[in-house]
């Protein structure tokens, strides 16, 4: 006897280990194919899917109607999300155009209801997941074909499909027959609502299909295991346990997608909380649209009853696109060393009138996030010529990569608006300061793409194993302190006037910096005179002008400030 309990015991343990790896196999499969969809589509397509897209999603209306189509189409909302994510993530839908794409999912969702209601529950879109792969292999592999990247995507959206159809099928069986235990919770009033969004959040985030759960819920009503208050409000919670999927799509993501990600979560507990509110007023909406006694149409009702809520959420939450992108964004922060991967500078329609005043002082506050930026690239390289371990450079390397990638961004995003803000109505001295402003972006891009090459010079000193005396890392100290008073200069001083006194300030700084640096190219000539390593020297002679172009950039800044009116 205690041998079988030992065997049962231990059998237990073994199915549980097997279920855990499973389920690790099933997160790497969704996130891996996550990052081969993005990076393939990226590759791929690039500014032509991106300017399709933008296309597509233009306005919120259309956005809503692209995440409505898909959806109909693959018949998942949480693949739709999914594939949002993936897409912020690409850089190839900007936040907000996100936001009307995910609303649009809710309500395609909806389609399956009807489906189960009128046929049945029958489909099995990871069925398409191994043909796809396939295909994509096959580009992949066969590099005379030309469509490598395509090839790539390809699998990565074969493989997203097959990670959510397995996390649905090693979660444990649900049907009917061991959802029983819900009829004891259906007969307490705003309690019984509760409870029915609870099993009904659950139910979904074990099976990973908020379709699918819907159809379990029209099954067991069907079946008059659930009364029509106790269904509605699992079908609330559906809403709300689909998003896990997105959820778990944004891990290790970009910020951009991690609050895409936010959005979807935040846009489908509000809708729920709205709906429990008003609970009532909506089931006698849904009954007075529905002909007949309730529970002779319930799988009709249901079907409705999750059409109209994601309908009416998408009327009430469409008009706020634009707050709700904010708040994500002001929620979901950065990570400590991640720059948003795109940048986005929108001009006004022209139908709208817009006040020129206001468009040069938002153009104001982007110059000086910009220059943030260029402060910031100077912070991480001083920091690790300051430091005692050099190899801390290469941890720097992707992160500096990333804000100077963003800082060309904001370039031609910020050169174009003050274009655009050259044909508003404005006076002669607005003008002459846009033309300075123009003059100002293109000296802080110069800054980070200075920044960023005694980065790579200082990564190169380390890879190559150049040591510096002493000496020498003592004087590049001061002459990189002197460096970063300039720019700190310019940080607090962008966006005023610079009178005479301080534009004086400002020539003495750049002054400085040029005699400092003929001084530490002549001691390095001396030492290459004297038999010092080539190589070292002359590296140290780069550094030194890169930072003193920096220098350069700081005064063309200055002077320019000082023109302003």
């Amino acid at each position: 006897m205690l041998e079988g309990v030992e065997v049962l015991c231990y059998n237990h343990i073994v199915d549980i280990i097997i279920f855990i790896f499973q389920l690790i196999g099933s997160l790497g499969f969704l996130l891996f194919g996550m990052k081969l969809l993005s990076d393939g589509i990226q590759k791929s397509a690039g500014e032509s899917l991106h300017r399709i897209l933008g296309l597509m999603t233009g306005n919120r209306i259309l956005s809503v109607l692209t995440g409505l189509f898909i959806t109909m189409i693959i018949q998942s909302s949480s693949a739709t999300t999914v594939m949002v994510v993936s897409f912020v993530n690409a850089g190839l839908l900007t936040l907000k155009q996100s936001v009307g794409v995910i609303f649009g999912a809710n309500i395609g969702t909806t389609i399956t209801a009807w489906i189960v209601s009128f046929f049945g529950f029958q489909f099995d879109i990871a069925a398409f997941a191994v043909p796809v792969f396939g295909i994509g292999y096959v580009l992949n592999s066969f590099k005379r074909l030309g469509r490598q990247s395509l090839g790539e995507a390809l699998m990565g959206f074969g493989l997203l499909f097959l990670g959510l159809d397995m996390l649905s099928s090693i979660m444990p069986e649900v049907s009917a027959e061991n959802m029983r235990f819900l009829e004891a919770f259906t007969e307490h009033g705003a309690l019984s609502i509760a409870l029915g969004i609870l099993a009904g959040l659950i139910l979904t985030i074990i099976i990973h299909s908020s379709s699918a759960a819907t159809a379990i819920i029209l099954t067991m009503s069907y079946n008059k295991l659930l009364p029509w208050e106790f269904a509605a409000a699992m079908v609330l919670g559906s809403n709300i346990g689909t998003t896990i999927d997105s959820v778990i799509a944004s891990i290790g993501t970009k910020v951009n997608a991690r609050r895409a990600a936010f959005v979807h979560v935040m846009f489908n507990v509000a809708g729920t909380v709205l709906a429990v509110i008003f609970f009532r007023p909506l089931l006698s909406l849904v009954d007075f649209m529905v002909p007949g006694d309730v529970y002779s149409a319930i799988t009709a009702h249901i079907a409705m009853l999750h059409t109209v809520f994601n309908v009416l959420n998408t009327l009430i939450f469409l008009p706020f696109v634009d707050q709700i992108a904010a708040i994500s964004e002001k929620l979901v922060k950065p990570g400590e060393n991640e720059t948003p991967d795109i940048y986005r500078l929108d001009v006004q329609p022209a139908r709208l009138k817009e006040n020129a005043t206001a468009a040069l002082v938002r153009a104001e506050k982007e110059i000086a996030d910009m220059v943030s930026i260029a402060a910031s690239m100077f912070n991480r390289i001083r920091s690790t010529l300051s430091g005692d371990d050099r190899s801390s450079i290469t941890k720097e390397m992707v992160p500096l990569a990333n804000e100077e990638a963003y800082a060309d961004q904001m370039q031609e995003e910020l050169s174009k608006y003050l274009v655009h803000c050259m044909n508003l109505p404005i006076t002669e001295n607005q003008r002459s300061n846009i033309s300075q402003m123009l003059h100002i972006v293109d000296e802080i891009e110069s800054m980070t793409d200075d920044c960023y090459s005694v980065a790579l010079l200082l990564e190169r000193s380390f890879q190559k194993k150049m040591s510096f005396s002493k000496q020498d890392i003592e004087r590049l100290d001061s002459f990189v302190e002197l460096v970063n008073k300039f720019v700190e200069f310019i940080r607090e001083n962008v966006n005023k006037h610079l009178d005479m006194e301080k534009l004086e300030e400002a020539r003495i700084l750049e002054n400085q910096i040029d005699l400092f640096r003929k001084n530490l190219k002549r001691t390095a000539r001396k030492r290459l005179e004297k038999g010092a390593d080539v190589k070292t020297e002359l590296l140290y002679i780069d550094l030194v002008r890169n930072l003193e172009k920096i220098g350069d950039r700081a005064f063309g800044i200055s002077e320019a400030l000082h023109q302003t009116i």
